[in-house]
């Protein structure tokens, strides 16, 4: 009887070899997602390092041109390429008791500036921390429960 019970529950040699060839197919396909996935994340980190030092070249680039107009600026505004355009457009050099200087009416000039005033001693007699952020939790409910628990009772 229990021969006849395992023959009928037995399944055929096809179908045991169908089920481990499906096994491995789905092994196999397993290893193919995560091998994709390993190949997208490594392709995406790639094109990202490939990106940050494109964007470091472009940036030195700046910063060189940046260095290259201030050195320029600096040579254009130097005391002696200021002198030789002065001296192209017509200005000469004037001596130390030459220049005339013109009053102005109703020309007022700035006035000093206005600063903080000075520190005082005054003592300030505020509290800094208020008084409703000293008090404890239970003191709290005590205070909020108590006008509600002296309502029910009756006073003499």
């Amino acid at each position: 009887m229990t021969n006849r019970l395992v023959q009928a529950y037995r399944q055929a040699p096809w179908r045991i070899q169908i089920q481990w060839i499906g096994i491995f197919a789905v092994g196999l396909l397993l290893v193919a997602l995560v091998a994709g996935f390993y190949l997208n994340i490594t392709t995406r980190a790639a094109n990202a390092g490939a990106d940050i030092q494109s964007m470091l070249y472009q940036q030195q680039g700046e910063e060189r041109e940046i260095a290259d107009l201030n050195a320029q600026l600096a040579e254009i505004t130097s005391s002696s390429a200021m002198e030789k355009r002065a001296e192209a457009l017509g200005f000469i050099p004037i001596a130390v008791g030459q220049p005339t200087y013109l009053a102005v009416p109703g020309y007022v000039s700035d006035q000093t500036p206005n600063l903080a005033p000075p520190p005082s001693n005054a003592i300030v007699n505020a509290p800094l921390i208020l008084p409703d952020y000293t008090q404890s939790l239970w003191d709290w409910l005590y205070n909020s429960l108590s006008p509600t628990l002296t309502k029910g009772t009756v006073k003499p």
